[in-house]
């Protein structure tokens, strides 16, 4: 990531010179504490064009026509990126993901003006907005005709062996790898960052210069397995885990509450050792002790890892959870299934979200010992039979899977020492 004063240089530039296919500014207009100007559905087809072609640059502050500084008001400056945010997620489908920076210009004046500079990547989706599809042609936005569109879908679709979860993480760098997280991956006689760009751990910043070190920084996997605290960058990659009494969520109820953060590994296993914790162990009066635990540990450990490597990462707002209670635990995982997945078909076919990140976890991450086997993930299909069979056993009910508001629930049933 190019240096603030670097970018102010840049776009002063691009302001003396004026717009073009890279680059669009708008000047922002306020009625008391609510934003006037720009129209909220220009903006968002302004950010799909960006998003459908090379990517692009938005600057809220300058005025289009006159290219002069006009700026944002201090005490607006937070809300007014909370909204360009809120328009890229929620009037965008699917929502873009961009990158958001606070630079100080001068205006003809010389006084210093703060703008909001929002970089647009170039996405592997195509986006509409109010249900068109735009492009950027020169310095205004465009509807695509019909077999522009379609190229640009078959385009994309083959672009998909480059996945979410391999693209760069904006304001990251190699130098946010933990030591102590990195030699895993490591092999002797080969650079690190020609194997971190082999294994989908880094990306390539577009907006660096082509020779600069910040040229390179981490994709989703290697923020996610790299850094000790994935939330500074992705801040709803973790599980949250709650335990309560009865069966209904209420705070008095309360027994045990965690968020897991760190490395998904890590993530992963205190999720695990979470229930462990807090399941009861019943034990039956026949002769000798047979103890019956309310949930298949084996099954347990499956949904968890299940969630984390399949769910979706690029769903901001939306945090694995992880409820317990005392007839059932459930497990809420951000996205629907992913390509042509039904959940009649879960038991028969596999699909996989995080191709990159499936694999690091199975060819480098071991499983604990109650999953019955060596790699922390199986790509052989045995996961969900497993859960439902296991836990079916176990409590005489089969867990029961369902597709809640872009979120897939699992709910595995507590069994008691009646069985």
């Amino acid at each position: 990531m190019i240096s603030r004063e670097q970018l102010a240089k840049d776009l002063l530039y691009y302001v003396r010179l004026g717009e073009d296919s890279s680059i669009e500014f708008k000047a922002v207009m306020f009625t008391g504490t609510q934003i006037k100007s720009p129209n909220k559905d220009k903006v968002a087809h302004e950010i799909a064009a960006f998003a459908n072609g090379m990517g692009g640059r938005l600057v809220l502050g300058v005025d289009d026509k006159t290219r002069d500084v006009s700026g944002i008001p201090e005490d607006k400056v937070s809300a007014t990126e909370e909204w360009i945010v809120t328009i890229s997620q929620q009037k965008i489908d699917p929502p873009v993901r961009l990158h958001t920076r606070l630079v100080q210009l001068p205006n003809r004046s010389g006084d210093l003006k703060t703008v909001i500079c929002v970089d647009i990547p170039r996405s592997i989706s195509v986006h509409q907005s109010s249900g068109r599809y735009y492009q950027r042609v020169g310095s205004t936005k465009q509807e695509m005709r019909p077999d522009v569109l379609a190229r640009l879908f078959q385009q994309r679709s083959q672009s998909r062996l480059i996945s979410f979860d391999e693209t760069l993480v904006t304001d990251t760098s190699l130098d946010h790898i933990d030591p102590g997280l990195k030699q895993r991956f490591l092999r002797a006689g080969t650079p690190e960052h020609q194997q971190f760009r082999k294994l989908h751990l880094s990306a390539e910043d577009d907006f660096a210069p082509a020779d600069s070190p910040e040229r390179w920084g981490l994709s989703l996997c290697g923020v996610l397995l790299l850094t000790a605290n994935p939330t500074e960058w992705l801040s709803n990659a973790y599980i949250q885990c709650v335990a309560y009494s009865g069966a209904q969520r209420d705070a008095n109820d309360q027994l045990d509450a965690q968020d897991q953060t760190g490395p998904l590994d890590q993530q992963i296993n205190a999720a695990f050792d979470f229930v462990r914790r807090n399941m009861r162990i019943a034990a039956t009066k026949q002769i000798g002790r047979v103890d019956v635990p309310q949930y298949d540990l084996g099954a347990v450990f499956e949904a968890i890892v299940n969630a984390a490597a399949h769910r979706d990462y690029s769903m901001t707002g939306r945090r694995i959870r992880l409820h317990m209670f005392a007839d059932r635990l459930e497990l809420f995982s951000p996205g629907a299934l992913p390509n042509s997945l039904t959940l009649d078909g879960l038991m028969e076919n596999t699909a996989t979200r995080n191709e990159a990140l499936v694999s690091l976890l199975s060819r480098y991450y071991s499983a604990r010992e109650e999953a019955g086997r060596q790699a922390l993930i199986e790509r052989r299909g045995e996961g969900v039979p497993k859960i439902i069979n296991n836990s079916t056993r176990l409590s005489g009910r089969e867990p029961l899977y369902e597709l809640i508001d872009d979120e897939l629930k699992l709910t595995l049933w507590a069994a008691s020492k009646k069985r």
